[in-house]
């Protein structure tokens, strides 16, 4: 066994999954997952190579799989137990990969000590934002050894195939889209301030809410609803993938005040189909825009509803050659294989 994968069950793993499984060989991947066995998102995980950490007795399993392992790929940092496994075994330290998620390390304050020194001391690191390793260099005197520049999820992916389905909608107002979900780093008050001094009659405020926090998400729908009245149009449950997709395909311009590196997914897909997105300059993911020559808008200055198509045209241009299947695949080789 060469490649150990240790992750919590998220929307991204178990796509994730399929795709390592198909792609590469899988007698040479591990998933432990930690919790109990779940088929969420619509996948049964009761496979060969997953191995559910969901109770103490397993540890002593699970313990042999890091031994084993020549590579130990880390989907974040959520679990302070195998934290300390790590921490306390610096051969198992060293031969360690982070995935950088973004709510795993931002806000240093908020972070225990046994994550600070984790990370701190990694070796490698994953992200394709610069400006994530850049922040742990400053706020965690981090030195990693390698950085690895990858994208990791199918998320990541824009593929256009996924919108053959989608339908046009026939609308006589201007669709716009803030955030991504019930967490206040959405920064919704902000946003919500900026729309409301440009004039709502050919507006509809989409608002996805289905998860984080729920006394954050209940401030926000009342603050949008005194706002916005009838055009606030937040969204408070789970939906198909496809319905989803249906509604960023019919988006024209999308808000994320963010003041952490989130959403990325969502910020990938909008700019491959052509919209108009506003990001804080303060954040990594416009530094790898600026990097990458997109065209993004300063979400601190005027919301201006006009469209460029010219800009639109050449970004999505570049997300279809970066965020592709096959230079996923290149870069995840590099990691396996390096």
């Amino acid at each position: 066994m060469k490649i150990l994968h240790i992750m919590i069950l998220d929307k991204f793993i178990p796509p994730f999954i399929k795709f390592i499984n198909e792609s590469f060989n899988p007698n040479g991947h591990i998933f432990v997952i930690i919790g109990k066995p779940r088929s969420d998102y619509g996948m049964d995980l009761d496979i060969n190579n997953v191995f559910w950490l969901d109770r103490k007795l397993k540890i002593i399993e699970f313990e042999k799989y890091l031994y084993k392992a020549e590579k130990i790929i880390l989907h974040g940092l959520w679990d302070e137990r195998i934290l300390k496994l790590l921490a306390v075994q610096p051969w198992l330290l060293k031969k360690s990969y982070w995935v950088m998620w973004g709510g795993d390390f931002y806000f240093p304050e908020e972070q225990s000590r046994l994550k600070k020194y984790f990370i701190k001391n990694v070796s490698n690191v994953i992200t394709y934002i610069d400006g994530d390793v850049e922040y742990i260099k400053k706020y965690y005197k981090a030195d990693p050894k390698r950085h690895y520049k990858c994208f990791m999820y199918l998320s990541n992916i824009f593929d256009e195939s996924k919108y053959k389905n989608c339908q046009k909608m026939k609308k006589d107002e201007i669709w716009i889209l803030v955030g991504n979900s019930a967490t206040d780093t959405n920064r919704h008050e902000f946003t919500f301030n900026k729309l409301s001094k440009i004039g709502l009659k050919d507006l509809k405020v989409i608002v996805p809410l289905s998860y984080g926090d729920p006394k954050y998400r209940d401030k926000i729908l009342k603050i949008g609803k005194e706002i916005f009245g009838e055009k606030f149009y937040p969204l408070l449950d789970f939906m198909s993938y496809e319905d989803y997709l249906n509604i960023i395909y019919n988006i024209d311009i999308a808000l994320f005040a963010y003041n952490r590196q989130q959403g990325m997914g969502n910020l990938i897909q909008l700019l491959g189909l052509g919209k108009k997105v506003y990001l804080n300059p303060e954040t990594s993911q416009w530094n790898l825009c600026q990097d990458l020559g997109i065209k993004v808008y300063n979400i601190n200055g005027d919301i201006d509803l006009n469209i460029n198509a010219k800009e639109l045209e050449n970004n999505k241009k570049i997300v279809r050659e970066w965020f592709s299947l096959e230079n996923l695949k290149a870069q995840l080789k590099k990691i396996f294989e390096g």
